[in-house]
């Protein structure tokens, strides 16, 4: 049973391919078309799935969809009516996008798999919705390790949903409790991304990246003028303070007069005010999600949680749920956002509607496979497009590459770090990283201005052994994808002088704080990745050859790509970013570059390149 799943039309389209409850196959439409976010059909992905499986689309069993657009054209009529006669210019712009496309989903979709080969009288029958929720459920149960968890699903809305309650049990998975449209945790999250001026469904990390400089004054204002917070975590908003139901922004004025000011234009000096903000609907929404687990877990005959949907990549929340206790333990979908949901509709289909057994297992921790299901490139592949694109490199033994690479990193050099399969989600996880060395003081800075070209305040990422990371963290629990928090332990951190506590905001950021300065955050937090050894062993073997170098098994580990674009996707990607960057080193495959070894001129095209970007 081969079953194809596909999420298109909103932002981060991707395309998943399951053969007999396998994952074989998922990747998002972006990584292709150098499109960041790409919404559109994800034509490339799909081409890249049923090539992965070794099939044509007519040896595909199901084709499933990830939303139900009917339900959502009912919420937005539904919705504008409530509202009428305000939102009508909102309403005059959407409702012809709907009358072209979106009402006629079905037909849009049969003919984009037409046009990619499938026979045009078995496409139809052969298609299935999935709703909204229901597909980050199947997202997040099926591939995780528990026979039967609890499942929570929050984000900005499906069709109605904004937030879930399911219970999975060996291939049944039943969602039971929902809250409805209007009333979102993901777009009250979003409302304050918008406000700080950052860009809504992508900035919103950057908010949390932003809280810990800040202190929570406006929580209080908070609960008393737009949250209706109960002791179960089920909430209402207060409408009065938003735009986005039938509006073209996500806050108003009353909003602006609340907190004192209109929303921060992008790119605009970042102030202690905002600060300050993402530091209060941070822990707003920490505490929604700890009532809402701690209820469910009354309630619920499993001790196992299992998170899907945009708000479960708030990894700081996620960090104090696993501490809180009220479940024994956790799982997190690493593509828990709407790229997920096409990997949530395949399963759902799978096991749902087929009712096929779940995969085993087999030894590994979960079914995603390191969440490394994108496409791989043969060594003589990489060779050939290297060349074609300019590129020196040398060729290295496996073992010499780990070891060129390690003393790079104890060099303190930036490396770029392009192996295996690509990853599915928003996180590099050592298949297609930037990393370096977490003990340099300046390594954080380095990366961010002069490789990143990105704001200065924000964290990366330590990769630890798994097998070490209770050495260097407060946490012994597995985190593959870089979706738990934890604190740096006491041993590793450097006692701070009366006057470096008492800085505010940005000040504190060239504080060293710990052994491994580059990835400890100014509140001594760090968002980790544990490295297996089983799901990436040269990821793995090169944090061991730094081990061994430096005694050190940390290493900074970000996503391979510059401000504004997609995680390179292709070694030509790879090498435009190296030359384009001030990356010091490459590794493609088996291939090690040099910065030094360049071609200058072809650099200077480069650099141009990102200016004009």
């Amino acid at each position: 049973m081969r079953v194809l799943g596909i999420s298109a039309y909103y932002h981060d389209s991707a395309a998943a391919l399951i053969c007999d409850g396998d994952i074989v196959a998922a990747a998002q439409e972006e990584r292709f078309t150098r499109r960041k976010h790409d919404p559109g059909f994800p034509r490339h992905a799909v081409e890249y799935c049923l090539k992965q499986a070794g099939t044509g689309l007519d040896g595909i069993d199901l084709i499933a969809f990830y939303d139900k657009p009917l339900l959502k054209f009912e919420r937005l009529l539904e919705t504008y009516l409530a509202f009428a006669p305000r939102g009508f210019k909102s309403f005059s712009m959407a409702i012809p996008v709907w009358l072209r496309e979106k009402l006629f989903l079905k037909d849009l979709l049969a003919s984009e798999l037409v046009a990619l080969g499938a026979d045009k009288k078995s496409v139809e029958p052969r298609m299935r919705f999935s709703e909204h929720h229901l597909s980050h459920a199947a997202s997040a149960f099926y591939p995780s390790p528990f026979d039967d968890a609890a499942v929570l699903t929050m984000d900005g809305v499906g069709e109605w949903a904004t937030t879930s309650l399911a219970h999975g049990s060996g291939s049944r998975l039943e969602v039971l409790k929902e809250i409805h449209f209007p009333h979102s945790l993901g777009l009250l999250y979003s409302a304050f991304t918008y406000y700080t001026g950052f860009k809504v469904n992508s900035g919103e990390y950057k908010v949390m990246g932003l809280a810990p400089y800040g202190e929570p004054v406006y929580v209080q204002q908070i609960y008393d003028h737009l949250l209706d917070l109960k002791p179960d975590g089920t909430f209402r908003l207060n409408l009065d303070y938003f735009d986005y139901c039938t509006g073209l922004t996500m806050t108003n004025a009353r909003f602006d007069a609340l907190f004192g000011a209109p929303p921060r234009q992008p790119e605009q000096r970042l102030t202690q005010r905002e600060m300050n903000l993402a530091a209060s609907i941070q822990a707003v929404t920490e505490e929604v999600v700890l009532r809402l687990a701690r209820s469910i877990a009354k309630e619920s005959p499993s001790r196992n949680l299992c998170l899907a949907g945009g708000v479960a990549l708030n990894c700081v929340a996620n960090g104090k749920l696993l501490r809180d206790g009220a479940f024994r333990d956790l799982w997190i979908q690493p593509a828990a956002g709407d790229a997920g949901g096409a990997l949530g509709a395949a399963l759902a289909a799978c096991h749902l509607h087929q009712g096929l057994p779940r995969a085993p297992l087999g030894g590994s921790s979960d079914r995603m496979k390191g969440a490394y299901l994108g496409p791989a490139f043969e060594q003589r592949d990489i060779e050939q497009r290297l060349r074609a694109a300019g590129a020196v490199f040398e060729v290295l033994a496996d073992d010499a590459l780990v070891e060129a690479a390690a003393q790079a990193l104890a060099d303190e050099k930036a490396l770029g770090w392009f192996q295996g399969r690509m990853e599915f989600g928003p996180r590099a996880l050592g298949g297609r990283s930037i990393i370096g060395d977490a003990r340099s003081p300046t390594m954080q800075s380095v990366l961010n201005l002069k490789v990143k070209y990105r704001e200065s305040f924000r964290p990366f990422a330590p990769s630890v052994l798994r097998e070490r990371v209770a050495d260097w963290f407060e946490i012994d629990h597995d985190s593959p994808y870089m979706l738990l928090v934890a604190d740096v332990v006491e041993s590793r951190r450097k006692p701070m002088t009366a006057e470096q506590q008492a800085l505010f905001g940005i000040d504190k950021l060239n504080v060293p704080r710990s052994d491994i300065p580059a990835v400890t955050h100014v509140d001594y937090s760090a968002r980790i990745q544990t490295v297996h050894a089983d799901t990436n062993p040269r990821y793995h073997a090169l944090i061991e050859a730094f081990e061994r170098r430096t005694g050190c098994p940390v290493i900074v580990n970000t996503s391979f790509n510059v401000r504004g674009e997609p995680i390179v996707g292709s070694p030509e990607d790879a090498f435009r970013c190296f030359m384009g960057t001030e990356i010091e080193r490459l590794a493609v495959g088996n291939c090690w570059l040099r910065k030094e070894d360049q071609n200058p001129a072809l650099k200077q095209n480069y650099e141009t390149k990102f200016e004009l970007d």
